[in-house]
């Protein structure tokens, strides 16, 4: 691992309230803790739960567990450069990390991934996405790749499926998806459904934490306020900046991440 000093972590530390979190967490602790915060906490717009972030990073004899999720939509980017280069930083900090192949999201928002299609559409995603990664030097042998389907359909995740829907008003459903799930005039069941699946996927993972752009975010707290109910710890939440959507040729390309 690259060695950081205990300055890169207080030299991000200025205005936001997480960061100053980060620096009371992370007072007194030895080099090489600090270290991993630095590459775990890097290039992020924000962390909610910054403290227990620490706290993770301090266990010798556990790993920090978090995943990345991607619905398989469209086609992947060049900007997914972006959270393929915060994978590599989670590594080096010795996390355990899982790629979630989200074929059931894809389908679920307003169906951009048709049914019939998802299986082909995933092996694309899959071996795009191990492209990218290994033209960046991180080694997948330290990865998970999981897709969703291979325990979303499981009687245990759709029992909490139901638990969680009588728990969830229609509002905190649409407000939760409202800068990820695409907004239309009338819409279906399938869109509300989209934030519930997302949240459980971090007990169904069995993930500390799960990060994603900062587009996420209502997402994010919607699974901190209801997993608790459903009886699940609440997790810890990374987010990326993102760039706001330029001009491509007369047309408008995907937002994308921003990584310095």
């Amino acid at each position: 691992m690259t060695a950081l000093h205990k300055d890169d972590v207080d030299a991000e530390v200025a205005s936001e309230p997480w960061r100053e979190k980060l620096r009371t967490a992370t007072a007194g602790l030895d080099e090489e803790t600090c270290s991993r915060v630095a590459l775990v906490t890097r290039n992020l717009q924000e962390v909610l739960g910054a403290d227990n972030v620490v706290e993770a990073l301090k266990r010798r004899d556990q790993h920090l567990r978090l995943y990345w999720g991607t619905a398989t939509t469209g086609r992947p980017h060049i900007a997914y450069f972006v959270p393929m280069m915060k994978i590599a930083d989670f590594l080096k900090a010795g996390c355990h990390v899982t790629v979630l192949l989200a074929d059931l999201h894809a389908y679920l928002d307003n169906m951009k991934a048709p049914w019939e299609l998802l299986e082909k559409r995933t092996e694309y995603y899959e071996h795009v996405i191990k492209a990218m990664l290994k033209s960046i030097n991180v080694p997948l042998d330290k990865l998970q790749f999981v897709k969703g389907t291979t325990y979303q359909l499981s009687e245990k995740y759709t029992k909490d499926v139901y638990r969680l829907s009588s728990l969830v008003t229609e509002r905190e459903a649409k407000k939760a998806g409202a800068e990820v799930v695409k907004q239309v005039d009338t819409p279906l069941l399938s869109g509300l459904l989209y934030p519930g699946l997302q949240a459980l996927d971090e007990e169904h993972l069995g993930v500390d934490a799960q990060f994603g752009g900062v587009d996420q975010r209502k997402i994010f707290t919607f699974a901190e306020k209801f997993l608790p109910q459903l009886g699940y710890k609440k997790r810890m939440h990374l987010m990326n900046p993102m760039v706001k959507i330029v001009p491509f040729y007369g047309s408008l390309c995907t937002s994308f991440y921003y990584y310095n």
